[in-house]
């Protein structure tokens, strides 16, 4: 935010904020308020944090200054993007170095400790989907192209071996989805592909299933295969989703209903977010929920596949009920979102 708004309420979930309450009336209200501008400049230069810089009369608006417990003005309160107040400033605290290094440290602080949060969030969104797709399927190959079209010549002579002896598997191309590809060498400790995983451990790549054929008289034997796991899986070129379609598609179906949100339910990252998981759990709803921030290609691409541009966005048995706003009216319409959506 690079200049100052007026708000007439708290400001919107989701973004750090620096508020001025004043009023028009006190004598430094003119000398602040030149003081928050320059707080923005100072700020955005030096951070480069998104901040939100608001003033905010404070006779006028009293709900909000009760929130935030301002007694007296100027105040000045630095409030979290969770709407927490991270620091109040009034009195003999309102000197310019004070504002303005209380302001940068917050800025900062907050900007990092953001940063650090989404980096652990994409991360434990990562290592779930990873578990999640080496136990797709009791044998998961994970190559380079397709069965039918392996892009290398190693993940060609992986697939002839598992097809050879007629064993079922699933796979995956990891060159369609660079995360799976990057994050699956650091989650196994495996650097190069293929890849084979039995009941979601990896056995090797391609010498060591050569190894096991040549060991254990066959592959099957080798890989301690029963006759649950070979039926386990439809057929030999069962994969798991391999397109950005594919992918979408298991997604808005991997539960009845599904979010598809900013941030996780136990910590959104917009407002708008924040009201949906709230309306779902106020009505004791079970959701599955996808975090749209961890994956730039989801992100996008079910902006197309759904025709629908913005999130969050609500799907049950497969097929998009729309954003909050449609979520609201269901509810007002019906008295009852939980029964608007079984409806659905």
């Amino acid at each position: 935010m690079s200049t100052v708004v007026e708000l007439k309420e708290a400001p919107p979930a989701g973004h750090k904020a620096v508020l001025l309450f004043y009023a028009a009336w006190h004598d430094s209200t003119a000398a602040m308020e030149n003081v928050l501008q320059a707080l923005v400049s100072t700020t955005t230069t030096t951070t480069n944090a998104d901040v939100l810089f608001a003033k905010i009369e404070a006779e006028t608006c009293p709900a909000v200054s009760k929130q935030f417990g301002v007694t007296s003005v100027p105040t000045f309160v630095l409030v979290a993007a969770d709407g927490a107040v991270y620091q109040k400033l009034e009195g003999a605290q309102l000197m310019i170095a004070s504002l303005t290094q209380a302001v940068q440290k917050f800025a900062q602080e907050t900007t990092t400790s953001t940063a650090t949060a989404a980096a652990e969030d994409a991360q434990a969104a990562l290592t779930a989907r990873l578990d999640s797709l080496i136990r797709s399927a009791p044998v998961m190959l994970f190559i380079k192209g397709t069965p039918s079209a392996p892009k290398c010549g190693f993940s060609r002579q992986a697939v002839e071996l598992l097809q050879e002896e007629k064993i079922p598997f699933g796979s995956f191309d990891i060159l369609s989805d660079d995360a799976v590809r990057q994050g699956l060498k650091k989650h196994s400790d495996w650097p190069t592909y293929p890849q084979l995983y039995v009941k979601g451990e990896l056995m090797g790549g391609l010498d060591i299933m050569k190894e096991m054929k040549e060991e254990q008289a066959s592959l099957e034997n080798g890989l301690g295969l029963t006759a649950v796991d070979m039926a386990a899986t439809p057929s030999s070129t069962a994969a798991a989703p391999t397109t950005l379609e594919d992918r979408l598609k298991a997604l808005i179906n991997q539960n009845r209903v599904m979010l598809f949100m900013k941030g996780l339910p136990s910590g959104p990252r917009c407002g708008f977010s924040r009201q949906m998981v709230q309306l779902l759990e106020d009505e004791g709803i079970s959701y599955g929920s996808f975090d749209i921030l961890t994956d730039n290609a989801v992100r996008e691409g079910l902006k197309t596949y759904s025709d629908w541009p913005t999130y969050p966005q609500l799907y049950v048995n497969g097929e998009l009920i729309g954003g909050l706003d449609i979520v609201k009216e269901m509810k007002d319409e019906s008295g009852s979102l939980k029964e608007a959506l079984l409806q659905s």
